[in-house]
């Protein structure tokens, strides 16, 4: 009886021996290989985590310099943060601060490169849309028209489709173009929300140039969050 068991023991132990040296090293390296991605995933997540408390400390310093109204520090605080952490929402949000306080300031170049910037290499496509908008506006308050409707070329977010449209009027109307203004306008209030109260604006807009918004309808009910300042 053990002589049986030791025989079918050791043919096992055989068996094993055999489907090790054939299979050994495949299942040592796929086991190494899991186990090496648990570790990069870990120290990727590591590494997004500090880099984020490390992009917000900064963004905290770029909201200081923009209330302090320094603009050497705003730009020098602005150019850390792009070549430090370009890719993150807190750039983003940081070039829309920095533009912003710079217009207030009266640095019409600083704020249309900040805005620039952000319409350029934002990942964010609603924070893209913002810059667009708000750069088109700057833009046209210079008279660079064709400049401003460049910014708004291109695909934006659907619910920043009205928005874009009533900028292109807006360009139009300081061009004297006032059939493709009134084109514009007819997208911009028909893409907008009923209940949406720049929509009550885009109605005094088509009055002005003719088109009473009655006759009209919206065959689209988005309501954009509307930025401010756009």
């Amino acid at each position: 009886m053990a002589t049986h068991l030791d025989l079918e023991e050791q043919e096992q132990l055989d068996q094993l021996k055999h489907f090790w040296n054939t299979y050994g090293t495949l299942i040592t390296w796929t086991v190494l290989l899991v186990a090496g991605a648990f570790v990069a995933w870990n120290g990727w997540q590591y590494y997004q985590r500090t880099k984020a408390a490390q992009a917000a400390a900064l963004y905290d310093e770029v909201e200081r310099s923009t209330q302090s109204g320094d603009v050497e520090r705003i730009q020098r605080v602005m150019t850390d943060m792009k070549d430090r952490f370009a890719g993150t929402a807190y750039a983003q949000q940081a070039g829309l601060l920095v533009a912003k306080t710079l217009f207030d300031k009266g640095n019409a170049d600083g704020s249309r490169a900040a805005l620039g910037w952000v319409a350029q290499n934002a990942v964010d496509p609603g924070y893209q849309a913002i810059a667009k908008l708000r750069l088109a506006a700057e833009l046209l308050d210079a008279k660079s028209y064709d400049d401003a409707l460049k910014q708004l070329d291109g695909k934006v977010p659907t619910e920043f489709e009205p928005l874009v449209a009533d900028r292109k009027g807006d360009i139009f109307m300081a061009q004297g173009k006032r059939d493709e203004a009134q084109a514009e306008y007819r997208k911009a209030w028909t893409g907008l929300g009923a209940g949406s109260d720049y929509r009550r604006l885009v109605e005094i807009k088509l009055n002005a140039v003719g088109v009473d918004p009655k006759t009209l309808a919206p065959t689209v009910t988005v309501t954009p969050a509307v930025p401010k300042n756009s």
